[in-house]
């Protein structure tokens, strides 16, 4: 009887454990690759997946030639970034924040605070934003007319788009996203405050010498997996932030693929599309993680 068959049947719990997982990920992301075939043919409903003719880069050749291809690009990529420099630092400096207080009320609350806008939908978000800045009657445009200031519609106006997106999303999610580095920053070894105190070191000196150098593993992690998501910008918020007067600043590849793809029955263009997305965001992923192994020894493998 080979070694592994004797690992296997000593730790039969633990692969058992891990058998639902793998199930998972085998019957649901990896079986259906088999699908991405129809990206390279014009796949017909009747004849299936099989029978449909093979039509090689015809529809990423279509994409491709599309008036609508470079602003699709410029719209994804620049929002991508924009969430990335906006809301990447703010989780790193509410841990850094959280990990300083010492009062236990406070901190609890202020993580609850912080943590619940993370739980509401995405419908109601939107709804709250589209409330907030509706004209004549929102919250903002109230403040604004008390203080004297110009209004405008702010949801109807292509350059403010990006910006609403953005910073909503930072307040929304930044809380949760913090947990990850409070986690990072609980393994600390207390003795490394012990001893930076009786040195005299303030709390900047502490935070720049023991709490940064604790979170660089973490963070470079975190960067690398935000990195290799650039061109997988999130399809539901922007689709119901979208009207038809900021549609220049808010059209992305994942709602220019549902309106053109998916409405339109035409699968085949749908998953070419989908497909080009992914392989930018692998080509992403691998470079940034090359690139990180070899200047922090930090890296997904």
């Amino acid at each position: 009887m080979s070694k592994a068959w004797l690992n296997m049947r000593r730790s039969w719990e633990l692969y058992l454990l891990v058998l639902l997982p793998v199930l998972y990920l085998l019957i649901f992301k990896y079986i259906p690759m088999v699908g991405v075939q129809i990206a390279f043919k014009d796949f017909n409903v009747i004849k299936g997946i099989w029978g449909s003719e093979w039509v090689g880069f015809k529809h990423f050749q279509t994409f491709f030639d599309s008036p609508n291809f470079w602003l699709l690009i410029k719209n994804t990529i620049t929002i991508s970034f924009y969430s990335l420099l906006a809301g990447f630092p703010v989780p790193i400096l509410l841990a850094l924040a959280l990990n300083e207080i010492r009062t236990g009320f406070f901190k609890k609350s202020v993580q609850m605070v912080t943590y619940a806008p993370h739980f509401i939908s995405t419908v109601v978000m939107v709804s709250i934003i589209i409330l907030m800045l509706t004209p004549h009657v929102g919250v903002v445009e109230r403040v604004m007319t008390f203080l004297g200031l110009p209004t405008t519609n702010f949801m109807g106006v292509p350059e403010y788009f990006k910006s609403i997106y953005v910073w909503s999303g930072v307040w929304q999610e930044m809380g949760y996203a913090s947990i990850i580095y409070i986690a990072a920053l609980a393994s600390v070894d207390p003795s490394l405050y012990e001893a930076a105190r009786m040195d005299g070191a303030s709390r900047l000196q502490k935070i720049i010498h023991i709490d940064l150098p604790a979170l660089i593993p973490v963070t470079v992690i975190m960067l690398i997996l935000s990195l290799g998501s650039v061109m997988g910008v999130g399809f539901e918020k922007i689709y119901l932030m979208q009207n038809p007067l900021n549609v220049s600043s808010s059209e992305v590849i994942s709602t220019y693929v549902y309106k053109v793809g998916l409405l339109g029955a035409n699968f085949s263009f749908s998953s070419a599309v989908g497909l080009f997305n992914s392989v930018i965001n692998l080509i992403l992923l691998l470079s940034v993680n090359f690139i990180a192994r070899r200047v922090s020894q930090t890296s997904l493998w």
